[in-house]
């Protein structure tokens, strides 16, 4: 009987959680009238003009298509392939015997 009871306020907590949450998605993304504006344009822009510098092109446009997100993909697949390569030698535990080189120490 406890446990039965549990498990209803734990359904009720959930459901009332997810509600509440789908609620505070859809206020932000109906009321959100216009853009804010980030670092680069309130602060970098503003400087960048005060000294005579406009804004110019970047050399490599990543806002193009999924430019952006091919690069992070290569990135993740050369870390990952790279911790997956020295796996052994990141989670081996080295212990007061082994010397740098990894050969026990003799005489003790």
């Amino acid at each position: 009987m406890k446990l039965q009871i549990l498990n209803f306020k734990f359904k009720i907590f959930s459901i009332i959680f997810l509600l509440f949450t789908i609620h505070c998605s859809l206020y932000t993304a109906v009321f959100a009238e216009e853009k804010w504006p980030g670092v680069d344009e309130s602060v970098v822009e503003k400087y960048a003009k005060e000294h005579g510098r406009e804004a110019r092109e970047p050399l490599i446009n990543t806002d193009q298509g999924d430019l952006l997100l091919f690069v992070f993909l290569l990135a993740g697949t050369v870390g990952g392939f790279a911790a997956g390569y020295y796996w052994r030698v990141l989670t081996e535990r080295r212990d007061r015997n082994t010397e740098i080189g990894g050969s026990l120490s003799q005489g003790k």
